[in-house]
């Protein structure tokens, strides 16, 4: 008889957080290069800016890769868009101008894309609604831990080889994990090593309301609804945080703050330390508020506007003499960002169907883009006229309007109760 295997569903999202590793890690190379990247190849801060908006149009595709995944399944779908990045990344080594990078850079936006739609569907089949929080948050510490290790690889490659040698390891190392995900992930009610057990488990905790439909999403339909908007805009307002952590921030400690190759390489990756405690402080308030009574959407909306009254503290990185505290507000604000974002892309799966997830936080995910595609080009434009203390000032200001229109605009649909007093299977393994 096949061996079973308890917690399955944790062993795939971990799987999922493997993949999500390697996916921010080859997209945030191209910000801890940037300092030596910009100089070698001549580029200005403009022709930078242009390179980081091309990855943002190629990414603002999210709700194409998203319908496709709900389509033809996860499996197939997100290893073939996870092939197609990890190949692009290694192809940046041969680039030599900007509008090579650029061009490059717009096809594995498109690819990687993929990754949080595929995440929020795999956290949506797997899991009930009372770990969906922690499960979302748990895979994207991924995003975090791989812009976190972006900064010594890119330091090590710098000084012992050149920038580009980067792309070439991180890439090659993706590939790996593409026949990873090919070998060993399965959806629910395909996986040979799910008990019994534990698949009640999962589905007697999910809401019946979120079932999958018969039928095929309608994107039309989709964005007719409220609550798509209503998670969608939070992004758009929130996601040009992350964009200034891992394009911007190196070449701010450079030139704002006297910071030299290694010591980028010492402080650039604190923010994605505390930002992956981040991932997990969103879901933990949204636990602890529920289990006093409050419903699973306002909860997550506390949690979300936690985050953002602690985004304040962005507004004052520039204001700061002290590089150090300075250092200290980008923690603080990686750490926030990620309470409120992960809060944000798990109420995907809290309010539509499971197969309308990866639809829905496609649509998250362009207006996300959009937004910082908007704001790294206007960034690129201004800074050597304003300077940065502006753009970290409109940090601050952008999620407390997110968690503003989240209060107003989206509203929980009424919902078979979800079994809080379902336990996992105790056994260590099933037969």
């Amino acid at each position: 008889m096949m061996r079973r295997l308890w917690g399955l569903r944790w062993w795939m999202i971990g799987l999922i957080t493997i993949g999500t590793i390697f996916n921010y890690l080859t997209r945030a190379i191209l910000g801890f290069a940037a300092p030596t990247l910009t100089g070698e190849l001549g580029l200005s801060a403009q022709e930078y800016s242009w390179i980081t908006a091309a990855f943002q149009i190629g990414i603002m595709m999210q709700p194409i890769t998203g319908y496709i995944m709900d389509v033809i399944g996860l499996k197939l779908g997100f290893g073939l868009f996870a092939l197609g990045w990890a190949g692009i990344t290694m192809l940046h080594g041969v680039a030599y101008t900007w509008p090579m990078l650029a061009a490059l850079r717009g096809i594995m936006g498109f690819a990687e894309g993929s990754a949080q739609a595929g995440g929020m569907k795999a956290v949506a089949e797997w899991f009930p609604a009372k770990e969906r929080g922690f499960a979302g948050g748990f895979y994207n510490i991924g995003a975090s831990f791989g812009s976190m290790l972006a900064a010594p690889l890119v330091a090590w490659a710098v000084l012992y080889h050149s920038w580009r040698m980067a792309f070439v390891i991180a890439g090659g190392v993706a590939l790996i994990w593409v026949a990873l995900w090919f070998r060993f992930y399965y959806s629910p009610n395909k996986h040979p090593k799910l008990s019994a057990e534990e698949r009640t488990f999962i589905e007697s905790g999910q809401e019946a309301h979120l079932a999958a439909s018969a039928t095929r999403p309608s994107m039309w339909s989709l964005l007719k609804q409220r609550n798509t908007w209503g998670i969608a805009i939070p992004r758009f307002l929130a996601d040009p945080t992350w964009i200034t952590l891992t394009a911007w921030m190196p070449l701010y400690l450079m030139t704002e703050r006297g910071f030299d190759i290694k010591q980028i390489a010492l402080f650039a990756w604190l923010p994605f330390v505390t930002a992956d405690v981040g991932c997990l402080a969103g879901p933990t308030i949204a636990l602890w508020l529920t289990k006093r009574g409050l419903s699973l959407i306002n909860a997550r909306r506390c949690a979300f506007t936690v985050g953002a009254l602690l985004m304040t503290g962005m507004m004052f990185v520039a204001k700061v003499e002290d590089p150090y505290a300075a250092i200290a507000l980008l923690c603080l604000g990686g750490f926030a960002h990620q309470t409120l974002s992960i809060t944000i892309i798990t109420m995907s799966s809290d309010l539509f169907r499971k197969n309308e997830v990866a639809t829905v936080a496609g649509i998250q995910g362009l207006c996300a883009n959009l937004g910082v595609l908007i704001f790294t080009l206007t960034l690129g434009g201004l800074v050597k006229t304003v300077g940065y203390s502006p753009f970290f000032v409109a940090l601050g200001v952008f999620d407390i309007l997110a968690a503003i229109w989240l209060w107003v605009v989206v509203r929980d649909r009424p919902s078979t109760p979800v079994s809080a007093d379902v336990t996992p299977p105790s056994t260590g393994r099933a037969q």
